[in-house]
């Protein structure tokens, strides 16, 4: 939502920085996302991620440009081969069966490069072990990000990287971001780690578990931390959708609330950065219609910290879901539909960018303004 500042031509370079929410398969549409950002020369300056979105943001972060999307395409090809045959059914009841079907086999059998079931049941296992307290074991998500995630890149190249998790013993939000500290693929995988399938991750001798917990997507942070001086360009892709419509079965109960549950409510985040930036503004006005003495009055001060120093534009991508998803549309990896997601992905962003309102757009002296296109 914009201020009421009349919008003036771009004279800055946008900063574009790439926001991942998290979603387990439905995370192909983000790979797709990239592919057509980076054909269309928006390769992002910085990437957050929580969950599969800390996994992509590690893939892209982690390689030169050349080849982030060789990495994608590894992770997700690999990811997809436990169920590498098509669909016979494009569409309909018989495509709902084949998906509830391909999630039925991840779940009993893992998925390659990223984590196996546990051979024996929890309950057999010591208390307290990883192996106690998770149905999957996730090693082989750390050999995948040690072959395709260059950590020296990751952590000395330009890019920004951040990724969130939640600490297990506090239930506080944390983000481990290369610009404060040096990031392993331990930090990754705790951000990817929802219980009760996947086990905690030890960081500094604390248990975190996925960030998807507490917020799914980072958009929040990316706007808290901000800085610099150049007009900020957001694409928040998001994987859950939080409009949909009104059940009409059980099952299709339990997937209405887990998209409401990990939309996370970006357009709320938004419109409360918004209110807090003109309100912030309102203060500074104020501030310069009081005689000095007051203007250096602590409240005061307080007040217009959060003035808005430089535009943000957002433009949102959301992979809606379609009538034959389940459930389980997270953890169905079959090659069919984790195809489907990377060409939705890709055309969402070449539909954007093509959108009249995308090309002819200004950029506003301040405040933040929302773009959903696709």
């Amino acid at each position: 939502m914009a201020d009421n500042q009349n919008p003036t031509p771009p004279q800055i370079p946008e900063a574009p920085v790439l926001v991942l929410q998290g979603g387990g398969a439905l995370g192909a549409y983000q790979a797709g996302v990239f592919e057509a950002l980076a054909a269309a020369g928006q390769e992002p300056s910085w990437v957050a991620g929580i969950s599969i979105g800390a996994i992509n943001a590690a893939l892209i972060a982690g390689n030169p440009p050349e080849k982030r999307l060789e990495a994608l395409r590894t992770f997700w090809d690999r990811a997809a081969s436990r169920v590498p045959f098509p669909s016979p059914f494009a569409d309909g009841w018989g495509r709902r069966l084949f998906n509830e079907a391909a999630a039925a086999t991840i779940a009993l059998t893992g998925v390659p490069g990223f984590f196996m079931p546990r051979l024996t049941p929890p309950w057999l296992e010591l208390p307290g072990s990883p192996e106690a307290t998770s149905v999957y074991d996730t090693a082989p998500l750390r050999e995948t990000l040690l072959e395709l995630v260059d950590f020296d890149l990751l952590n000395n190249g330009p890019m920004r990287f951040s990724v969130g998790a939640v600490n297990v013993l506090t239930g506080n939000f944390a983000y481990f971001d290369n610009r404060e500290r040096l990031i392993g693929p331990e930090h990754i995988m705790a951000s990817g780690a929802l219980p009760p399938g996947f086990p905690a991750v030890m960081i500094d001798g604390e248990p975190y578990w996925d960030g998807g917990i507490v917020s799914n997507t980072p958009l929040q942070y990316v706007l808290d931390t901000r800085s610099g001086t150049s007009p900020m360009l957001v694409y928040q892709v998001d994987l859950f959708s939080a409009r949909g419509m009104m059940p009409r079965s059980l099952a299709e109960t339990t997937q209405r609330e887990k998209d409401i549950r990990f939309s996370s409510r970006t357009r709320l985040n938004t419109d409360l950065q918004t209110r807090l930036e003109a309100m912030a503004a309102a203060a500074a006005r104020l501030a310069a219609r009081l005689p000095e003495e007051l203007r250096t009055d602590p409240d005061l001060l307080e007040l217009t910290a959060h003035a808005c120093d430089y535009p943000v534009t957002i433009l949102h991508l959301i992979n809606r879901s379609e009538s034959y998803e389940s459930n389980g549309k997270d953890y169905e990896f079959s090659r069919t539909t984790i195809d489907d997601h990377w060409t939705s992905g890709r055309r969402d962003v070449e539909r954007s960018l093509a959108s009249p309102r995308w090309k002819n757009r200004q950029i506003h002296d301040c405040g933040i303004v929302t773009l959903d296109l696709a």
